[in-house]
Order: C-alpha cells, then structure tokens, then sequence
C-alpha cells in the first residue's frame, strides 16, 4: 500500500497477514545527498518518537510503518502523512519492511520478546538499525544480537539516550578526575506507579484489527487480555523484564559507563516480589533489591513500582558514594554533597538534548560507515545482561550468582533455564 499526504485517507485499508517468507535483499547505496531511507517497526510509543527526532534531522524519509494493530498503523500514518510529501508503504509483517531494497535503516520499537529476531533478520537483510532498549528479552538474545550486528557490519544505536546527554557525560568526566575519591558504592533506584498493574480485569476478545497471533510472536500462546498489552506488556516475563530492565538498563549503564568493568560481577544476589500490591496482575516483581559484587567495589539496585517518591527529593537516580562526598543524580541534574567539606559542593542541571543528539549521531554514523555509535550495540548488551541477571537472580530467592559469560552458565544450574527462551513455532531463534 502506497501513501501520499493527500491520498492517505482513500486507501487506508485493512492489511493482509499471511505472506510468503521473505528473500532478504541488501539495503540500497546511499546517494551522493546522503539521503537516509528509514522505516519503523512498532509504531507506538518510543518507535515512534524515535522516528520524529529522527525525521526531524533533514535529509530523512520514511518509507515503510510496520505494525500489527490496524487502529495504530492507520492513525501513525495519517500523522506521518502530513508530515512528509514522499510516499511509503504500510505493512503488518516486518518481514515485508525487510524485503524492500530501498529502505537503509530501520527503527525497531516493538516489545521486548521481538527485538531480538527482527534485528537478526534486519542485519543479515543489509539494514542499519536503531533499536530500543532494552535491547533483548534474554542474555542468549543479546549475544547473538552482538553477533549478527558485527557479522553483518551493521551500523547500530540502542536507545539509551543518556549515551547522548551532556549532563551524563559531565558526570563521568567529573568522577573520572577523582575528586570525590576512590568510589566504593554506586546505589541505583527507580520508584514509578506504571510498575504495577493494580487492577485485575478478565480476558477478552482480540480488538477488531490487531493480529494477536503475531504480536505473542516467538512467546508461548496466551488469551488476550488489555492489561498484557500495549502500555502493559513489560511487566509481563515473557514480554518483559519490569522496571529492571525498563530502567534498569539506562541506569545500571550509567554505573557501568563510570567503572568500565572489564566482566560481569564475581556475584548476583537478589530479592523481590509483589508485596506492595500483592493482588496485582503484574508478574514482574514490585519490590525488588540486587547487590553486584565486584573485587574494590559493590553495585545495588533496588526498585518499588505503583509508588513515586525516593531519596534526595527523586523518585529514581545514582548515588555514588566516595571518600570525599557523595554525588547523586537523575535525569534533571547531578550534584555533589561533600564530606567535611573535602570537595566544593557543586550542581550540573541537564540541557534535555539527548534524543535529539542520539538521533543525529546514528544517522552521521551512517553516513561515515562508522560503527562506533554513542551507544553500541557492545553497550546496550551490557546494560541489558546487567538487568537481566538481576531479574533472575531475584526469581532465584536469594541464591548467589555467578554467571560464567564464556560458557553461558550459571553456578547453580536451575537459573540456566532464564539464559535462553523458548521459541514458539513456527518462530525459531535466529541463528547468525
């Protein structure tokens, strides 16, 4: 289906779902005005302020909107039609986006439990992408994700925009000076009401347009039901990891960006449960606590969803805990609390200029063939990895983990049955 600004309202028709397998092409050469081809997969939400920020940089086009809720798809592109006079193609199978050989990148803000299968798919079909975070479901997806994206050569910006923010690399820079000492504690918390879904409603029918079937995808088959799905579905373990790894990954990275460890932690241990609101339907955990030990320093997370309020007047944020004073920040600003006076007091707000900057960064590393994007694809499986050993190590009740990253298992061999899931026909885990 084609689309112009002024013949969208004409055409807007249901879409066909059953298509043959598709044969993967090469993405098209990028011409001498450097134009960027672009197409989304997954339309609401973050895909699509992704491709705003994206579109709002010049010089970029929107060939293709993918998505499996018909009411979305047809309201995204009336909005992307009076936005731009260039045609594009609207699709309900990613894999349509994937065959069209003038299409240079694609965005990827589908749930979590897709991610990993349509980037395969888009970097052995020749496409740079922009994918959300975090960037897998699993630590065996995000692996094999590194691996394709670097068999393929493809060009790839994960969606932690802190990578972009000033105000995060003015942190960095200011910790790495040393001022406030040899840190030995960095404190990670998240307290926001989404979390938790207080309220139970009963299965239903699939809504008039969506392709249920396609958007449980590889996950195991389930009834419909309004509070697993848009807006929802991440507090759900088969689509999601809850606020750790909706949070967890942009600001475990932020830990991870200060210390550089060279490994994952000598130990997980974990907690958690739904003890606040024990009737809920989520099944991710509402209250949730995780200790990363390493050899000089200790990593912990904690987190309470349906609740916004936190320490230092935030209801998330790093404290980082040094000789010479504490350094708390968010999103909005850092500051320096000294001990004794050992270290000026000092306050950094935030520019808010990240999405905008993450944007162009991916499309300027496009057009130099550059792979070293502000947050690779190395990144973004770290910080996931990070959130995801805490989940498990929380649905372990405690154990102490120890997960061996070369051999991808774990100390206790019961936690190994998180490493990977378990791909429902006729879906298969990418190979590379």
């Amino acid at each position: 289906m084609t689309l112009t600004r002024r013949s969208f309202i004409k055409t807007s028709t249901a879409l066909a779902a059953g298509l043959a397998a598709p044969t993967y092409l090469k993405a098209g050469t990028l011409s001498a005005s450097d134009r960027i081809n672009v197409a989304l997969i997954g339309c609401r939400s973050m895909g699509w302020g992704d491709l705003m920020n994206i579109l709002s940089l010049g010089n970029v086009h929107c060939l293709a909107l993918c998505d499996i809720d018909q009411s979305v798809l047809d309201s995204k592109a009336k909005e992307l039609a009076s936005r731009q006079e260039t045609k594009f193609q609207l699709y309900s199978d990613y894999r349509r986006v994937l065959d069209q050989k003038d299409i240079d990148a694609v965005i990827i803000g589908t749930p979590d439990h897709w991610h990993c299968l349509q980037f395969v798919d888009a970097c052995k079909a020749g496409k740079d992408v922009y994918v959300e975070k975090p960037i897998a479901n699993s630590i065996a997806e995000c692996d094999v994700m590194v691996e394709a994206a670097n068999k393929y050569g493809s060009v790839v910006q994960v969606g932690q925009q802190q990578r972009s923010a000033m105000l995060w690399k003015e942190l960095v820079d200011y910790l790495n000076t040393g001022a406030l000492g040899e840190v030995s504690r960095i404190h990670v918390y998240c307290n926001f009401n989404y979390g938790a879904i207080k309220e139970r409603v009963p299965d239903s029918e699939v809504p008039e347009g969506v392709d249920f079937d396609r958007w449980l995808g590889p996950a195991p088959s389930r009834s419909f039901n309004r509070q697993r799905f848009h807006g929802a579905w991440r507090m759900f373990w088969d689509y999601g990891g809850g606020l750790m790894t909706d949070w967890g990954v942009h600001l475990l990275d932020v830990a991870l960006w200060v210390k550089q460890p060279a490994n994952l932690p000598l130990t997980v241990q974990a907690s958690g449960g739904n003890y606040l609101f024990p009737d809920g339907m989520h099944e991710t955990f509402d209250t949730q606590s995780v200790l990363y030990r390493f050899d000089d320093y200790l990593l912990s997370w904690e987190h309470n969803a349906g609740i916004e309020s936190g320490p230092y007047g935030k209801n998330y944020g790093l404290v980082f805990t040094g000789k010479n004073g504490t350094l708390v920040a968010d999103r909005n600003d850092w500051q320096v609390y000294p001990e004794k006076e050992k270290v000026p007091a000092k306050i950094v707000k935030a520019d808010h200029r990240e999405a905008r900057e993450h944007a162009a960064n991916f499309l300027d590393c496009i057009k130099r063939r550059d792979r070293n994007t502000a947050c690779t694809i190395e990144m973004g499986s770290l910080s996931a990895k990070y959130a995801h050993l805490g989940n498990i190590a929380a649905r372990m009740d405690g154990a102490s983990l120890h997960f061996d990253d070369e051999r991808k298992t774990f100390n206790i061999s019961e936690a190994d049955r998180f490493i990977k899931p378990v791909y429902r026909a006729p879906w298969k885990f990418p190979e590379v």
